[in-house]
Order: C-alpha cells, then sequence, then structure tokens
C-alpha cells in the first residue's frame, strides 16, 4: 500500500481521500488498452481524411451525372464549380480557410461529437475518463458534463433537429444524382454508393438517443398513444444498432466521399447501369 500523496487527497474522482489508495493503475491483466486504441486511430483517419478533403476544393462534383459528395453539400458559395450548388448561391467566394461545406459541417461535428455512443468512445480513447473498466481516469478531479468543454453535450438535443435538416438535403443530393450524360434519367454505381450512403445515414440519425426520447419520451401511458408508442418502439430497435451504425457512417462517408473524387477527377469512369 503506497502512502498518500497530496494528489490523492485533493481529489474529488477516484483520487479521493475516501477511495482506496492503490499504486497500480489497474490489477486487469488482459489488453485493456486495445479497444481504446483502435477507437483512437479509426476516428483519428476519418477526421484526418474528412479534413483534407474539405480543404482541398478539387474533384467533389462530377458534372455529367451530378454526383456531389457529402463532404461539400451544400455548396452554396460563389467558390462552388458551376451546377454544383443545388440550393442556391447565397454568399460570395470563401478564402481557403472556409471549407466550402461550412454551412453544416460545423453542426455535423457536433452532432456527432455529443452522440451518446461518441462519448463512451472518446471519453474512453481520447479524454481517459475512464479508459477502460476498472482502470483509474488520470484525471484529479471529476466535474462530468457540468463544466466545459464537456458541458457541451448538453446540446446534443438541439444538433439532431440540424442533423435531421442534413439528411434531408443528402437525400435530395441522391435523388438529384440520377442524372444520365447529356441529360435525362441516369443510373449508375455512383448513385447506389450514394443511397446506400444516404439510408445509414438517416438509420444512424433515427437511431439517436435524442430521436428515441423524441417520440417516446415523457409519455405516462404508450396505451393512449398507439401512433407514437409504435415509432417509439421502431426507433429503439434502431437504437440497439447504434454504435455500429455510427461506425458504419464514418465508413460509408468516406467510400462516398472517395468515389465522387475517383470520378470526378478522371481516374475511374462510373459503371453505368442506364444512360
Amino acid at each position: 500500500m503506497s502512502a498518500p500523496t497530496d494528489r490523492a487527497n485533493s481529489g474529488t474522482g477516484v483520487h479521493s481521500p475516501t477511495r482506496a489508495r492503490i499504486s497500480a493503475r489497474t490489477l486487469r491483466n488482459d489488453r485493456w488498452w486495445l479497444p481504446p486504441l483502435l477507437t483512437t486511430l479509426g476516428l483519428a483517419t476519418f477526421v484526418i481524411y474528412a479534413g483534407v478533403r474539405s480543404y482541398v476544393r478539387a474533384a467533389y462534383w462530377v458534372e455529367d451525372y451530378h454526383y456531389l459528395t457529402p463532404f461539400y453539400s451544400p455548396c452554396v458559395s460563389a467558390s462552388c464549380v458551376p451546377g454544383s450548388s443545388h440550393f442556391g448561391v447565397w454568399f460570395g467566394h470563401l478564402p481557403v480557410i472556409i471549407p466550402l461545406g461550412f454551412l453544416v459541417l460545423p453542426f455535423l461535428l457536433g452532432f456527432r461529437l455529443t452522440c451518446y455512443y461518441y462519448r463512451k468512445a472518446y471519453y474512453r480513447s481520447v479524454w481517459f475518463s475512464p479508459p477502460a473498466c476498472a482502470v483509474a481516469e488520470p484525471h484529479a478531479k471529476y466535474t462530468g458534463e457540468t463544466r466545459l468543454p464537456l458541458i457541451i453535450q448538453n446540446a446534443h438535443r438541439y444538433f439532431f433537429y440540424f442533423a435531421v435538416i442534413v439528411s434531408l438535403i443528402n437525400t435530395y443530393d441522391a435523388i438529384m444524382a440520377f442524372h444520365g450524360k447529356g441529360g435525362g434519367f441516369g443510373f449508375g454505381l455512383g448513385n447506389v454508393i450514394l443511397l446506400v450512403n444516404v439510408i445509414l445515414l438517416w438509420a444512424y440519425t433515427l437511431s439517436c438517443h435524442s430521436c428515441r426520447h423524441i417520440t417516446g419520451g415523457r409519455l405516462k401511458h404508450f396505451s393512449a398513444h398507439p401512433v407514437r408508442y409504435w415509432i417509439w418502439t421502431q426507433v429503439s430497435k434502431l437504437n440497439t444498432r447504434h454504435m455500429a451504425l455510427a461506425w458504419t457512417t464514418l465508413a460509408t462517408l468516406a467510400i462516398t466521399d472517395f468515389y465522387v473524387m475517383l470520378v470526378a477527377s478522371g481516374t475511374l469512369s462510373d459503371l453505368r447501369f442506364v444512360n
């Protein structure tokens, strides 16, 4: 048993004077550090890729088939290439430090960062609060989500509404992409990728804990609200897959953007089924 330290006497978390004073960080002998490490690598890979792609301003729009990468949607400034502004031009030319998808990127980032699953993921892998079960966190004090920066997590329900709007925008983009070379209806591999991406994005958005509360929260008697109860049960089924959808949509977003980039740059020809 180690001697008491100033940190142990002054802490309010696991280092509180009322907690057992164990010098070892953990008594676990398994590879408890592996899941947090893989989570960090996975999230970092997506953040780096998405960050780079959001700023390059190249190969994000395929004129022939109206493919628009979700990282640049909606593109509503004069800096956007002709044809990519599905909702018109609202702003003039933007400086290079502002991504063309700036209108929704902060809200999407806020929605992901405050998501209940991602909280668990990066609390353990980045914030180390705690890094794993039965592993002491390195913080001397614990304030939960009552102070900055973690108090921002309480805004998750508001970010959810913006996420619904963004999903509607992505759905519109996917519909607009049924465009053939030279005009008219067209259908290709890019359409399949865009559709799969938007369907999974809807599944991830609607499986959100906030959506579950909106549909069935504060109901004292489900029998008196059969429609809301049915919706709540469907959202609850999706909610059990929220973690899988969180990771899957990161992958589909990157795949969709990468495919559009390859076609837009001429590296790859879109496989066409119709026109």
